[in-house]
């Protein structure tokens, strides 16, 4: 078994949400296909497997709205180990007549997969013998702390028929004792249900952890600095937020305008209520990270910038242009994490306007930030931080995020023309040829595996060559996202020989075993 990689070892992975997997069911989750591109990594030479959110989500179906900062998304429960234990028939579990293997289709993956879990929850009800219910009772005991609300939480949102919290009846959206109890007692058998999946999504992804053990990959997750409104958390916990009796926000998250946006972004999520998370030792927080550091090996702290200095937006504005920055907790608030975890398994997402003040914070507690190498070649600054020749070993290097374009998308954004001059600098860079056929999403990876950085990451779209139509996310468009996956035996023995031949050759790989 091959020892796992720290964010200070030079090594390479892949980024690839679980729901892009190929698969019957409408989207990737937890089953076969998961274990076979955990198999393709290694080998490939690729040690990191890196993920988005894998939270119930809510509207848009969108990783970064979870219904919870720390359940597991049913929609990633697969169906065969559920036969396999005896859950569910063969015939139950066979896949729908109708799957487009290119996307997810997630309304009606959600319905089909749904209907099924729930006759197995019944099954096994009916059945699980009392070895299997003490684990069971043992798994929600071990995570009460955050599983009771959610369960109560998203049955309430079940029986209400699916409506945001802020517009439940007063008593259960106020969190009345009486409305709580009475809520607890009406809707006993589907909060029971709602814990019975949060156990089985536990149970498949400590298997699937176990192997990627076994094959020497490790999982790196990702936390959104901000919590959605609709969720548990925000229900649950309004003291830690800016909100309003009824659930309003006065204020909200975003960005300001910038050389994207002249509007911003109006992300709309609630805003901390920072002094209060002090007050308490910063308990929920710490209680997230340990429960996200439950599943993974390392997690990329999204917005990074935000615990500086954070854009709040006024509750009536339909845009973010007039917000203004307000200051994060800083490094009062990551000397209480490393106080409780010891060196931060974290990477700093410090894309965006990148403040000397961030910098110092994320060099203070000696945290990875990120390269893309598209941000690399837009001009002329030799001195871009994005650019190779000014990257730092404590550092994670990318082709693109899931937020950008392809590799290919991004250079042949004008069809049918000469290349762009930043994508003609790119192949100049590394001393390529250039023209409209030049495999730039080669020379991005190579780039990226040459660079210095410890850690050099890959979406699997860009391994492939794809183009803008295998996109995961337009920020600021609200449909058309996350539904892109990954076609069936795209993942050829030959791409993980020549990706396993570039990881010696750049030093990205560790032959050692244990």
């Amino acid at each position: 078994m091959t020892a796992l990689p720290t964010l200070t070892e030079r090594a390479a992975g892949v980024l690839l949400h679980p729901t892009s997997l190929p698969g019957a069911y409408g989207n990737g989750d937890l089953g076969a296909e998961a274990y076979r591109f955990v198999d393709f990594l290694a080998a490939a030479g690729q040690r990191w497997w890196q993920m988005l959110p894998v939270h119930p989500v809510g509207e848009g179906y969108s990783p970064y709205t979870g219904l919870s900062a720390f359940a597991g998304a049913p929609h990633l429960i697969a169906l065969e180990p559920l036969v396999r234990e005896g859950w569910l028939t063969p015939a139950e579990a066979a896949p729908p007549s109708r799957d487009h293997p290119g996307r997810a289709h997630y309304a009606r993956a959600l319905r089909f997969r749904e209907s099924r879990l729930r006759r197995a929850f019944a099954r096994y009800e009916a059945g699980a013998r009392a070895a299997e219910r003490r684990r069971w009772a043992a798994f929600c005991a071990a995570e009460a702390d955050w599983l009771e609300d959610y369960a109560l939480f998203a049955a309430i949102k079940q029986a209400q028929g699916g409506a945001r919290w802020m517009e439940w009846p007063e008593p259960v959206r106020v969190r009345r004792s009486a409305a709580l109890r009475a809520a607890r007692r009406e809707l006993a058998e589907e909060i029971r249900f709602r814990t019975f999946l949060q156990y089985q999504f536990h149970r498949q992804w400590q298997a699937l952890r176990a192997h990627c053990r076994a094959r020497g990959v490790a999982l790196l997750g990702d936390v959104p600095i901000f919590v959605a409104h609709d969720s548990a958390d925000a229900w649950a916990h309004p003291d830690l937020f800016h909100m309003d009796r009824h659930g309003r926000l006065p204020i909200m998250a975003g960005v300001p305008p910038d050389a994207f946006s002249a509007n911003g972004q109006r992300w709309g999520n609630p805003l901390y209520k920072w002094p209060r998370h002090r007050a308490t030792g910063y308990a929920w927080w710490s209680a997230r990270l340990r429960a996200t550091l439950r599943r993974f090996d390392a997690v990329r702290l999204d917005h990074f910038i935000g615990f500086v200095r954070y854009w709040a937006i006024p509750g009536g504005q339909r845009t973010a242009r007039h917000g203004r920055f307000r200051p994060g907790p800083g490094a009062h608030f990551l000397k209480h994490l490393q106080a409780e975890f010891g060196r931060l398994p974290l990477i700093a997402e410090d894309l965006g306007i990148v403040t000397q003040a961030v910098t110092a914070l994320r060099e203070l507690f000696d945290l990875p930030g990120m390269r893309v190498l598209q941000f690399a070649f837009g001009g002329n600054d030799p001195a871009n931080p994005h650019l190779p020749h000014n990257h730092d070993r404590n550092s994670v290097v990318y082709t693109g995020t899931h937020d950008n374009d392809t590799a290919v998308g991004w250079a042949h954004a004008r069809r049918g023309r000469p290349l762009r001059a930043e994508v003609q600098r790119a192949l100049d860079y590394l001393g390529q040829p250039g023209g409209p056929d030049a495999p730039v999403h080669w020379a991005l990876i190579r780039l990226a595996y040459l660079s210095v950085a410890n850690l050099a990451m890959v979406p699997v779209q860009d391994l492939l060559g794809l183009g803008n139509e295998a996109r995961m996310n337009r920020p600021g468009v609200a449909r058309g996202n996350w539904d892109w996956r990954l076609a069936p035996d795209a993942l050829t023995d030959e791409l993980a020989e020549r990706l396993a031949a570039l990881v010696r050759l750049y030093g990205r790989i560790d032959d050692r075993t244990t």
